[in-house]
């Protein structure tokens, strides 16, 4: 919301200047968003009226002007605006004004001599027509000083309301939260009863009853819409944004500003009958005051008469009942329409008015007659004629229950305590009733308060206003206690610092994705769909890293990104329920980047392997497996203890074409919470007893990878086994085809005693056991 500054002050004025005005209120909850001078810096610039322009003698385009600036004697200055003629009453920049990039001087032109410049709104830096002289009002004072006269040192104020206060959406709202936050005191329009000349009125009948609870309208006859707009009006209304049209128009929009109520006026003759509030029935039109005609659905609350739908209620009136200069008899409308009746339907047709962002957050239905008297009080003054009895359609009004707030409740919340006085007044400030009960208030929130509603609404009104640069910052009265932190289990951040140790980027993709990538990484995907996503690309959960991850690949490499090595830690959506951490990572280009010291090499399985064993600090089991986004021939799944915990592998080649890749990158995602476990040292003492070795050959099946037999012999080792790791692979000669050979060195050793033979016979075949047992695989001999 946008207005001047001097309107305000002009209701309620405190001894603030604009800057600390405007801490204030937005301290109080009322952002402040920008604070702007009406009109640029420029002085010594007086009003003029010009005497005589005659044709100057040596040139065709120029006038040479006698100009009366209020002194002894008129001055001389040649102009060469068009529109320059005797009796205007134009702006006159004396000599030494400055004005916008230009500072006036005594000058010779084509041998007149010019005592002063005549202005354009576009040399004083104003808005408006800039062809020609800017031309002021017959009654301007000649010699005072135009910057004084159009109060152009007034700064326009732009408020950031939140939707819960739309009682802030007037000047008389905004006055009386000023009034309440500094303590000045109010000057609120005084308003009176309009008389009543005529006893002429429409039947108005409200089918829709709970949309309009309320409906206000008033026959006026007689009237000149052709009158002039006051200039203090219309300097208001364009100052807050609105430009003047006619004078019955530019009321409306007046108290509209000044109250918050909107109006519309009718033209009464083109009124068919009397007015029905009712709901739009299917098919229905409206030719629109912007010129737009709009498909009425039938949840969209309408103005009708006999002939059908004449405005769309709480958003625009309809054009063909709209009032035009040779209108003389109007019918004002004042209503209060339920938020839930306007809400969305100006923004389905495309629109953005006024009158529908109130109507939206909620209008006083306690001001709306008030509203009706002050709009016919106006249009009296300014454009005569003869009022008639307001008629009115009641139904049932928001009824507002009063709330209790306990001063004990307060102090606990606010950790101060609060003079119960000074609460009292300023919840009465803001139009409140207050009963006062031992040691609580009982508050009745007035109508333009839709916000107040619970015992938490008024605690906040209450430090609001007390001010939150005034509450002191107090330690915490709790004690303070470390919390235990298992050592066990690694922080995220520090995941994230290894793999960029390890030469990766960490990215962050969103969690919203376009369901094509799911379906393309993973047929079976089954991803949670949106029920009102942001964009139609962003409708699904994610229910793996890697679609974010060949996106930010491809936009790299779209920007001549040749190596890429990115890494991301995020949840995936596999159900409601369901929703892991994982770790995804992508490498695409060379292992390192470009060097004398080193040939390029385009990165592969085995570097990615190496890089998440680095990253786990041992051999990780990988299996065989097949996963549908990656290579058949260059994937592998990861286990560790006996459970899959991840995947690694090469993209496939369909979906380097999906994905309108040059190459193919290496990929891995896997569970963070299985990175995050890790074993806290604990002191041993070396032995000094022998260890004893043992190397062992199994022949098993070749496709059974020698980490499901290592898994299973360390699951089946007896305690004195310190180690059993793999140190050769053969195949050919002596082994049978389709077998191979693993030869695995067994190491143990006892920190007591020397182990016995039988001992160490015991131990290692129960080893040979398990081989045979679980992975099927015999002693080679």
């Amino acid at each position: 919301m946008q207005f001047p500054e001097s309107w305000l002050r002009n209701l309620v004025n405190p001894a603030l200047d604009t800057a600390q005005l405007a801490h204030a209120v937005t301290m109080a909850g009322l952002e402040v968003e920008a604070l702007a001078p009406v009109a640029p810096p420029f002085s010594n610039v007086l009003v003029a009226e010009i005497l005589s322009a005659e044709k100057h003698p040596d040139a065709d385009r120029l006038r040479v002007c006698q100009v009366d600036v209020g002194e002894a004697h008129p001055v001389t200055i040649v102009c060469g605006a068009p529109n320059a003629a005797a009796g205007l009453k134009v702006p006159c920049a004396r000599p030494g004004a400055k004005l916008p990039g230009i500072e006036i001087k005594v000058a010779k032109v084509r041998g007149v001599e010019s005592f002063g410049m005549l202005c354009s709104t576009r040399e004083l830096g104003l808005e408006g027509a800039a062809e020609g002289l800017m031309v002021l009002a017959a009654d301007a004072p000649v010699g005072a000083d135009f910057r004084s006269w159009l109060n152009l040192d007034d700064t326009l104020i732009t408020l950031k309301l939140t939707p819960n206060r739309a009682d802030c959406l007037s000047m008389q709202g905004l006055a009386r939260e000023v009034g309440a936050i500094t303590g000045a005191p109010t000057r609120l329009p005084q308003i009176s009863d309009a008389p009543v000349q005529i006893q002429d009125s429409l039947p108005v009948q409200v089918v829709a009853s709970e949309a309009c609870p309320l409906y206000l309208g008033r026959v006026v006859r007689g009237i000149n819409a052709q009158a002039p707009t006051p200039l203090w009006m219309a300097e208001r209304l364009e100052r807050s944004g609105i430009r003047p049209l006619l004078a019955p128009v530019d009321i409306t929009n007046y108290v509209l500003l000044e109250l918050g109520q909107p109006m519309h006026a009718f033209s009464l003759p083109r009124l068919d009958g009397g007015i029905e509030v009712r709901l739009a029935r299917t098919g229905e039109k409206l030719a629109l005051l912007n010129g737009q005609t709009a498909e009425l659905a039938p949840d969209m609350l309408v103005i009708a008469d006999a002939s059908g739908p004449v405005a769309l209620a709480g958003i625009m009136g309809g054009l063909p009942t709209s009032v035009e200069a040779e209108t003389t008899d109007v019918f004002l409308e004042a209503a209060f329409f339920a938020p839930a009746a306007i809400a969305g339907r100006a923004r389905r047709l495309g629109l953005s008015t006024d009158s529908s962002h109130r109507f939206e957050r909620g209008v006083d239905f306690g001001a709306s007659r008030q509203a009706m008297e002050r709009a016919t009080e106006l249009l009296l003054d300014i454009c005569g004629g003869q009022a008639g009895p307001i008629t009115e359609a009641l139904a049932a009004l928001p009824s507002r229950a009063p709330i209790t707030l306990r001063l004990a409740r307060l102090k606990r919340v606010v950790g101060i305590e609060m003079d119960a006085d000074q609460v009292e007044r300023g919840l009465l400030a803001l139009g409140a009733q207050v009963e006062r009960q031992a040691d609580q208030f009982v508050v009745t929130p007035p109508s333009f308060r839709f916000d107040l509603t619970i015992e938490e609404d008024l605690i906040e009104e209450a430090v609001r206003l007390y001010g939150y640069d005034n509450i002191p910052a107090q330690p915490p009265a709790a004690p303070s206690r470390m919390l235990p932190q298992d050592e066990t289990v690694l922080a995220d951040d520090v995941i994230r610092q290894k793999m960029v140790d390890l030469d990766y980027q960490e990215v962050i993709t969103y969690s919203f994705v376009d369901p094509a990538w799911e379906s393309a990484l993973d047929a079976d995907a089954r991803p949670l769909v949106l029920a009102n996503p942001i964009a139609s690309q962003l409708s699904a959960m994610r229910t793996t890293l890697w679609g974010g991850m060949l996106e930010t690949l491809r936009h790299n490499l779209n920007r001549q990104q040749e190596r890429v090595r990115i890494f991301e830690m995020g949840r995936v959506y596999a159900s409601l329920a369901e929703q892991p951490m994982k770790l995804g990572g992508l490498a695409y280009g060379d292992v390192q980047p470009e060097q004398w010291g080193a040939a390029a090499r385009r990165t592969d399985f085995f570097d990615i392997k190496g890089d998440l064993e680095r990253l786990f600090g041992h051999a990780l089991d990988t299996r065989r497996g097949t996963h549908p986004a990656l290579h058949p021939g260059q994937s592998a799944e990861l286990w560790i203890d006996g459970k899959a915990v991840g995947w690694l592998g090469t993209l496939h080649p369909r979906l380097v074409q999906t994905f309108d890749l040059p190459g193919a990158p290496v990929l891995f995602e896997i569970d963070s919470a299985v990175l995050a476990r890790r074993s806290v040292p604990r002191h041993a003492s070396l032995s000094r007893f022998p260890l004893v070795r043992r190397d062992l050959a199994f022949v098993l099946d070749v496709n059974t990878p020698a980490g499901v037999l290592l898994s299973a012999l360390r699951e089946a080792a007896l305690p004195q086994v310190q180690s059993i790791e793999v140190f050769d692979d053969y195949r050919g000669k002596g082994v049978p085809e389709n077998q191979k050979s693993l030869a695995i060195r067994v190491v143990m050793q006892d920190t007591q005693r020397t182990l016995t033979d039988q001992e160490v016979d015991d131990a290692v075949q129960k080893l040979v056991d398990t081989a045979l047992n679980q992975c099927n695989a015999s002693l080679r001999t």
